[in-house]
């Protein structure tokens, strides 16, 4: 059964046509990456974590955006040739998007609206505050490589700051109970 946000157009990081209904059944991790960010380290453990877990239903979705610091300035095959030839990354990657402000991409208008970071917050939130910066505003995407867990189907079952690493143990948590339903 899909939803409406598994029907919201996207497009490959090779251009082709899709939605998140081609993963219906299976539990998805959306994260918004980044070539020249901080966390870009952390494509290491999402792909390990798509290795891992790829077999039991999980698949990590890669959505490039250049929307911190400039820090994703290449093109779609920039990126994709990056992304392959630092990290090996084999899961699915995406067109290059805007995840935050009036013209983000509808997935991440629903993503964020269904799960706004709230009380939980971010931690990055007061240290951005601390460098004199001014953070987006709670439910907009803070920085490079937030996760969102969508559930097999297709609500939004738990959302992580940048600073959650692909192996942290509140993240495997969420994904092993999506996956385990």
């Amino acid at each position: 059964m899909t939803t409406a946000l598994q029907d919201i157009p996207l497009k490959t990081i090779a251009g082709e046509d899709t939605s998140l209904a081609a993963w219906d059944g299976k539990v998805v991790l959306a994260v918004n990456v980044a070539s020249k960010c901080g966390f870009t380290p952390q494509y290491e453990g999402l792909e390990k974590l798509y290795a891992d877990y790829s077999a039991k239903g999980l698949v990590v979705a890669g959505f490039p955006a250049n929307d911190f610091g400039a820090q994703e300035p290449g093109t779609n095959e920039d990126i994709a040739t990056f992304c392959t030839t630092n990290f090996g990354v084999d899961f699915p990657m995406f067109e290059k998007i805007t995840v935050t402000g009036p013209d983000k991409h509808p997935l991440y208008a629903e993503l964020t609206s269904a799960i706004p970071l709230g009380a939980a917050g971010d931690p990055l939130r007061e240290k951005f505050k601390g460098y004199g910066m001014t953070p987006n505003a709670d439910p907009e995407v803070l920085w490079n490589f937030e996760k969102f867990l969508i559930a097999r189907d297709g609500t939004v079952a738990a959302r992580f700051p940048s600073t959650t690493a692909p192996d942290a143990p509140e993240l495997i948590a969420a994904i092993d109970a999506e996956l385990a339903k």
